[in-house]
């Protein structure tokens, strides 16, 4: 027997190292690389982002609609491999909000929570509105005489938040399949309708869709705009615990997940553009662009499946928002920032039940009453994507600016992640800056209001809370560490 075989048959015992993690009772080193993957898929909504983002950069950006989206997909981009710095190295239920702890200290983290939770609690209600709004037209085609009011699209909503709660309370491995098989289907669907419109067009590029037809204004503001579509790609940092290897598949989903939909959205942006002006009519004159190009180019019945994928997509976007808006909040429970039932997990599931259920409780009312406020689901969506992506890009620009600071820290600093992180970071707070402007004194001026209204209630209670607790700036930031069962000479499987 060698020597290795023998330390590996009686290993000596190891000392000081902890019987449990921090962040214990989730299902620990449980899902693989496909389901980190479903996870940022899903919360991008590639397919349903597909297919209401190209309306909305078009309506700002006009001729240089392709440009915004290339530029949002690259500063996007910068982004990922930046959070990538504390994904290679921290294993966290906080995402975002336990990266910046590392980094710029307990406030700076508190901030970053707040912005991340508004990001992934307004896409959720986003999501689930779309999906509503998506299944009403479908409804629609087969009974036309069903009244088009927010009542059904309520109804609707809050069916599929019961179907959220059950999905999600079940299991990681449930919700990332089903997102994972939703996501597949609808962007097969969309890119074989594409598929359509492309041959239609001919094998001749229209190079005045992919001109750069827009002034220096409009193209910033289009490339900001676009960066919406991107938001929510690094939810699958928020699965560090549950990930089998997640030093590796996290870091790899994120990349994967912004050049994946990245190619997307231009793809069918060209397809979206190119067909309207092949037809003579404006694009920004509707809003269900594909809906239409499939009618008019003999395919109407694609245009039914295109409603049920999309609704699909908001839905799975839906689950994997709350997934990790759920975990965000199952860590500040852990830490005692917020109460701490809301860092328990199931006994069977071994999911935050609590923190899921919670969620769904603040995400559903409000929800339905953005609907009765803004009298429908499109005019709701337009207002939430607001709030959704400024508290998004609120939290990008804090972890840019952790990311050297964190490096520094531990002697890793190097030249090229410092001028990844400086040049993202410089250019998400212009960016931030010009959306939060644009859209202040555009029709969805509201959604400004309500994000930056709620910030200042979330940072508020963070600071009253801190003031009658000062020992929460110990305790910030928990993120899953090794325990004794992990090693060789650790308690064997069966003590765990």
């Amino acid at each position: 027997m060698t020597a290795l075989e023998r330390a590996i048959s009686n290993p000596p015992s190891v000392r000081g190292l902890e019987s449990r993690s921090p962040v214990d009772g989730l299902q620990r080193r449980s899902v693989g690389f496909i389901d980190v993957f479903a996870q940022s898929v899903s919360a991008v909504a590639p397919s349903a982002a597909a297919t209401t983002i190209p309306l909305i950069v078009t309506v700002t950006a006009g001729g240089a609609t392709m440009w915004s989206l290339a530029i949002a997909m690259l500063l996007s981009l910068l982004v990922a491999t930046t959070v990538n710095v504390f994904a290679k190295r921290i294993a966290a239920t906080g995402s975002l909000y336990t990266f910046v702890s590392k980094g710029l200290g307990t406030g700076a983290a508190f901030v970053t929570g707040v912005a991340l939770l508004i990001g992934y609690g307004f896409i959720a209600m986003f999501a689930l509105a779309g999906a509503g709004y998506y299944l009403s037209i479908l409804l629609h085609r087969f009974w036309p005489g069903m009244p088009s009011s927010t009542g059904v699209v309520s109804a609707l909503l809050v069916c599929m938040a019961v179907v959220c709660l059950v999905v999600l309370v079940r299991g990681i491995h449930l919700s990332t399949r089903v997102t994972l098989i939703v996501e597949s289907a609808s962007v097969a669907i969309i890119l074989i309708l594409v598929g359509v419109l492309l041959s239609q067009l001919g094998p001749t590029p229209d190079w005045a869709v992919l001109g750069l037809d827009a002034s220096p204004e409009h193209l910033a503001v289009g490339s900001v705009l676009a960066v919406t579509a991107f938001v929510g790609f690094e939810s699958s940092s928020t699965l560090g615990v549950e990930a089998r290897r997640p030093f590796a598949s996290i870091p790899r989903s994120l990349v994967w997940t912004v050049v994946g939909a990245g190619l997307l959205f231009l793809v069918t942006s060209y397809s979206q553009l190119a067909g309207f002006a092949a037809l003579g009519e404006d694009i920004t004159a509707t809003r269900t662009p594909i809906n239409d190009l499939a009618l008019a180019s003999g395919v109407e019945w694609m245009g039914l499946l295109l409603d049920l994928s999309v609704a699909a997509s908001f839905l799975a976007c839906a689950i994997a928002s709350i997934t990790a808006f759920s975990r965000v909040v199952f860590s500040m429970g852990r830490e005692g920032v917020l109460p701490s039932r809301l860092g328990t997990t199931h006994g069977r599931f071994r999911t935050p039940h609590v923190a899921i259920i919670t969620a769904l409780a603040i995400v559903t009312p409000v929800s339905v009453l953005a609907l009765l406020l803004t009298g429908g689901a499109w005019a709701a969506m337009q207002v939430l994507i607001v709030v959704a992506a400024a508290g998004y890009i609120t939290a990008y620009v804090l972890v840019c600016i952790a990311a050297p600071v964190f490096l520094w820290r531990i002697g890793e600093l190097t030249l090229w992640p410092l001028l990844r992180a400086v040049v993202a970071g410089v250019l998400l707070s212009v960016a931030l800056v010009v959306y939060l402007v644009v859209e202040s004194t555009g029709e969805r001026g509201v959604g400004v209001w309500v994000f930056l209204v709620t910030m200042a209630l979330g940072i508020t209670i963070w600071a009253i809370r801190h003031r009658r607790r000062p020992w929460l700036s110990s305790t910030v930031g928990v993120y899953d560490e090794t325990v004794s069962a992990d090693v060789l000479g650790g308690p064997s499987a069966e003590h765990r």
